[in-house]
């Protein structure tokens, strides 16, 4: 065998012009089918980062079917051995409480609905950088008895800082809730929901509000990266009993799950077209390499060579070449990725008005995946050597004296 891994690396560098040619098509496959995915992949991280960050969380601690009748009976008391409890979960940085609900907001002759979200003002800003969205007036204080409302809807309802607003809504247990608040300072979502929809309010406030003193509707639980979710979930369900439901962003924004499944599986369609690009690429170099090679096959076979032989060495070169380019192309790949993982491209223009109006991030972010690189190595591997079937299949039909005279 030593003989024949001899002959075929040897048999690569005689002609390296066209060795290079075999190599440089595998090589630029490689890196196209490397960039492809990891722009897709990490367009998905992206996604699911920024809508965890805007409001849900990785996770979400609720009292058991609250999701489902999102009643505001079913809260529960955020008592400090609770939250200890959550907070010496692996991999969990932050267990934020929150009251929500619904109210009708009405200033002057005007009204409209709103999302009312009772927060733990230091907490939410770790968890959604909510004071970063600040655009007028000032954050809320621990126990401030002003609002922080969405920039759109204090637009319907003409107001702006230091004005006030009225909520109406229902109390803990049938209760009326009714109250009247300054306008603290007005916030900018970056997508049109919240942005049309929400006030904060500190946690105590809302809490008054809706008679409900130290009960909230949900914990919102971050984790330090989101491959980190189904481990989280499974040992936060062991420190509660049937009475809580743990939720992962999944089961929460199960829409941004089915948009992910459909973009992806047009990804896939397309890494396929991809594949089939490289292939035919690599099928024309193998071919323009067999044909300027059947003299040579001739000879060998005229003087006596094996065929089974000559199609081991032939099938041997192909092997070398086929990883040699693969693993330039990962090398290749590499830094590239590595330098847009750490700078992402940066849309500007109508393209950026574009994606902020439907609250996307206008950057194209790329993934940093060990799968992705192996993956994608693999299967460029897998169809370099599916092309080298072609010149061990015409070997076989090889007739010495006409290749011979092809020469």
């Amino acid at each position: 065998m030593g003989l024949y891994l001899t002959l075929a690396w040897r048999n690569i560098w005689r002609n390296k012009r066209r060795s290079i040619i075999a190599i440089s098509s595998i090589l630029f496959a490689v890196v196209i089918a490397l960039a492809t995915r990891s722009m897709q992949l990490g367009s998905y991280k992206r996604m699911i980062a920024n809508s965890v960050s805007f409001y849900t969380g990785y996770i979400q601690i609720h009292t058991a079917g609250y999701w489902e009748k999102r009643s505001l009976d079913q809260t529960f008391i955020a008592s400090d051995s609770l939250l200890s409890a959550v907070a010496r979960v692996k991999n969990v940085t932050l267990a934020a409480p929150r009251r929500e609900s619904f109210a009708l907001a009405s200033a002057g002759n005007l009204s409209n609905g709103t999302l009312f979200l009772g927060v733990d003002p230091e907490k939410e800003d770790q968890l959604t950088s909510l004071k970063k969205r600040v655009v007028a007036g000032e954050y809320l204080e621990e126990n401030d008895q002003g609002v922080l409302m969405a920039e759109g809807l204090a637009q319907e309802l003409h107001l702006s800082v230091g004005d006030t607003v009225v909520f109406i809504s229902q109390g803990y247990h049938g209760m009326t809730a009714a109250g009247k608040y300054p306008v603290r300072g007005l916030v900018k979502f970056p997508t049109p929901d919240l942005n049309n929809r929400m006030t904060c309010l500190s946690l105590p406030a809302a809490q008054t509000f809706f008679s409900a003193p130290g009960r909230v509707t949900s914990l919102a639980v971050m984790i330090p990266d989101q491959d980190l979710l189904p481990a989280t979930v499974a040992a936060l369900k062991q420190q509660f009993d049937s009475d809580y439901e743990v939720m992962g962003w999944n089961e929460l924004i199960p829409e941004l799950v089915n948009a992910i499944e459909f973009d992806n599986s047009q990804g896939i369609i397309m890494l396929i077209v991809i594949y089939m690009v490289v292939g035919f690429g690599i099928l024309g170099t193998v071919l323009m390499m067999t044909l300027e090679r059947m003299r040579e096959f001739g000879m060998l076979i005229a003087v006596g060579m094996n065929r089974a032989r000559l199609r081991l060495v032939v099938a041997l070169e192909t092997l070398f070449l086929s990883l040699f380019g693969v693993v330039c192309g990962t090398i290749v790949g590499f830094p590239v990725i590595l330098y847009y993982y750490y700078h992402p491209i940066r849309f500007s223009g109508d393209y950026e008005k574009y994606m902020l109006e439907y609250g996307l991030e206008p950057v194209m972010p790329f993934a940093l995946d060990p799968s992705i690189f192996g993956f994608q190595a693999l299967a460029v591997l897998v169809i370099a050597l599916l092309v080298a079937i072609y010149p061990v299949w015409r070997i076989g039909k090889i007739e010495p004296t006409t290749a011979l005279r092809t020469g």
